[in-house]
């Protein structure tokens, strides 16, 4: 039972194909939540910044929508998400039998039940250190040689079972790859994440 009303600003909610980390290529459906205050130079949904300029919809309107679709998988991604409690969304989408995954920077407290944590630390804003321990996967984009560095301090601090990925920057890909690549390769305890929804042309 959802314990309150509460509404969350939502950018948009699209039925999809994961394009990248480790559940890539697997059916999804996305809510994007609107706010976000980590402020990434790079940011590809710098639209999503403002929640204010974002309809505001009920947990059930949004497990509604989740679930007019066939696939069992929830992403709630952002902007930053875990700018708002996320308990009871969770817990609506996990009665709907749906899996529930989060991708987030880690600069806000964890809230909700999660299946799946995608922590995607920036150097923008410190994330908070409980997601080290809570993180299920560590992806980290490649802006530039000395990201690879300070990919391996977070790395350094997470559980021992988190999975490892290293994404290039999507404007400087034809640059970064090639470094991610051999670097993967010097490193094997690392794999690659790329953004296919782009090359598919898909949300």
């Amino acid at each position: 039972m959802i314990k309150e009303q509460i509404k969350l600003p939502v950018m948009e909610a699209f039925y999809t194909i994961q394009g990248e980390g480790h559940f890539s290529g697997n059916s999804a459906y996305f809510i994007r939540l609107g706010g976000c205050d980590v402020g990434c130079v790079w940011c590809d949904v710098k639209d999503s910044w403002n929640a204010d300029q974002w309809p505001k919809q009920s947990v059930e309107e949004i497990v509604s929508m989740v679930n007019k679709s066939p696939t069992r998988l929830a992403v709630i991604t952002g902007g930053e998400p875990l700018m708002y409690d996320l308990t009871n969304l969770t817990e609506a989408l996990h009665t709907s039998g749906l899996q529930t995954n989060v991708e987030t920077s880690g600069a806000h407290p964890v809230s909700g039940n999660w299946d799946w944590i995608c922590f995607s630390p920036k150097k923008f804003m410190k994330p908070r250190e409980e997601f080290y321990q809570v993180a299920d996967e560590l992806k980290v984009v490649i802006y530039n040689k000395s990201d690879f560095e300070w990919a391996e301090a977070h790395a350094a601090q997470v559980r021992p079972d988190c999975l490892l990925y290293l994404q290039p920057e999507w404007d400087k890909s034809e640059k970064m790859l090639p470094e991610i690549i051999n670097y993967v390769k010097d490193n094997p305890q690392w794999k690659i994440s790329l953004q296919t929804h782009k090359f598919m042309n898909i949300p």
